[in-house]
C-alpha cells in the first residue's frame, strides 16, 4: 500500500517500508511465526490497531516437522521513532499481540515485542 506524507511504517525482514501491510513475518530467521489477515482499524502518528491470526510453528518434535497453528490475536503499534535507515520516516518500533481465542504453549495472553530498525 503507498505511503501517506506523516505516515509511520513497519520494517519488515527485507527492510521495505509498510503501511497497514496485511502480512508480516516475525520471525525473521526462520519464518516460524507470522501475522496474517490483518485488518488495520487504527494507522496513526503514534500507534495503530488491526485484528487478524499469529500463525506459529509448534516445532513437534522438531521446528522442521512441525505444524503451524493459527491464533486469533489483536495487534497493537506503537513507540515511534525516525527510522535509522531513512530518517525522514518515523516507524512504529514496539508491537503487542493479545490473544483473544487460545495462544501458543509458553506465551502469555500479552505478548510485547520490539521491531527492529
Amino acid at each position: 500500500m503507498q505511503r501517506q506524507a506523516g505516515q509511520p511504517v513497519m520494517v519488515d525482514c527485507f527492510w521495505h517500508a509498510q503501511v497497514r501491510p496485511t502480512d508480516f513475518i516475525l520471525a525473521c530467521g526462520d519464518g516460524n511465526s507470522r501475522l496474517t489477515s490483518l485488518r488495520w482499524s487504527q494507522w496513526h502518528r503514534d500507534s495503530a490497531v488491526a485484528e487478524g491470526f499469529n500463525v506459529v510453528n509448534d516445532c513437534k518434535p522438531y521446528c522442521a516437522a512441525g505444524k503451524f497453528h493459527s491464533y486469533p490475536v489483536i495487534v497493537r503499534l506503537n513507540a515511534t521513532q525516525p527510522w535509522k535507515k531513512h530518517p525522514d520516516l518515523s516507524q512504529y518500533t514496539q508491537l503487542s499481540l493479545v490473544y483473544t481465542n487460545g495462544k501458543p504453549n509458553g506465551f502469555g495472553q500479552w505478548v510485547d515485542l520490539p521491531l527492529w530498525n
